[in-house]
């Protein structure tokens, strides 16, 4: 890496131009990054972190990304630097970024601290609400220059927000199950994003009191809890042996109503401005299990 480091020293030591101090925004590990001037070239290292910056309207401005960056089809085109687990660091400082967005539990801590020792600006995101998709979104927009996109774009993602908990909140409870994953079986918490967006839609997370933000189960667990909604995520775009599964059990609740239903995973367990999609598709699945209730 000496050629890529020697690069890095070099980017380092250049003195910053326009001293612009108001560029000054706390990231998720409550750490206060100031830039002298608006990021120019920006490392995105997660597909949400991608994602985020162009929702920003700082997409031009980014030069690396990691593997799965799909979001928005554009993103594809720019280099990328190895995975949100492994960073191939000499590819990442041969681009000379003079901003970097990590994943604060996403990306490896011994890479990032590496970054920081060269002297890259390293800004820490993970949002874990709905406010804080959008404040992240303001946040990156101020670090890149586009402030006033990023506050239309937060703007619009939390008056979208607000009115699907207007109009589903207060409805008839519909107990649910989010399924994350099938092995090991996994769900979420009240605690977790995912968990918030099935509260705003009205339904009532049957493992919202446990513990852990994403608790482990088994089959049983799910057939105690009795969910009379089956909500299905996952990788990839289509998990429908996921749903399958459950309709060996015929005294369980969501399959006795035929209430299995597949939201697709990009749209609502990335963090994003299209979590907004994908809680509306939440919350009509939702309503259609209230629905037929009146029909049986």
């Amino acid at each position: 890496m000496r050629g890529a480091l020697g690069l890095a020293f070099l980017l380092i030591t250049i003195p910053a131009q326009g001293h612009d101090h108001s560029r000054c925004v706390v990231d998720a590990r409550d750490r206060e990054l100031c830039l002298h001037n608006a990021a120019r070239r920006i490392a995105t290292l997660s597909p949400g972190a991608t994602e985020l910056t162009y929702a920003a309207g700082a997409g031009d401005q980014v030069v690396a990304v990691v593997s799965y960056s799909d979001y928005p089809p554009q993103a594809q085109e720019v280099a990328s630097v190895g995975s949100h687990t492994r960073i191939d660091l000499e590819a990442l400082v041969g681009l000379a970024p003079d901003l970097v967005i990590g994943w604060v539990t996403g990306n490896p801590a011994e890479q990032m601290e590496t970054l920081e020792a060269l002297g890259m600006p390293v800004f820490y995101i993970e949002p874990r609400s709905v406010e804080d998709v959008a404040h992240t979104i303001e946040r990156l927009a101020r670090l890149a220059g586009t402030e006033p996109t990023g506050r239309q774009a937060a703007s619009e993602f939390r008056d979208g927000m607000a009115a699907l908990t207007a109009r589903y909140r207060e409805r008839d409870p519909v107990p649910t199950f989010y399924q994350v994953w099938d092995e090991p079986l996994m769900s979420v918490n009240n605690e977790h994003l995912i968990g918030e967006v099935v509260e705003l839609c009205g339904g009532e997370n049957v493992f919202g009191e446990l513990e852990r933000l994403v608790p482990r189960l088994d089959d049983e667990a799910v057939l105690a809890a009795n969910p009379e909604a089956i909500i299905a995520g996952g990788m990839g775009e289509e998990n429908r042996h996921w749903l399958t599964h459950w309709e060996q059990y015929p005294n369980l609740a969501a399959v006795t109503g035929d209430n299995l239903y597949f939201v697709p995973p990009s749209l609502i367990q990335r963090p994003t401005p299209r979590l907004l999609e994908g809680a509306q598709i939440l919350c009509e699945k939702l309503e259609q299990t209230r629905q037929k209730r009146g029909a049986s």
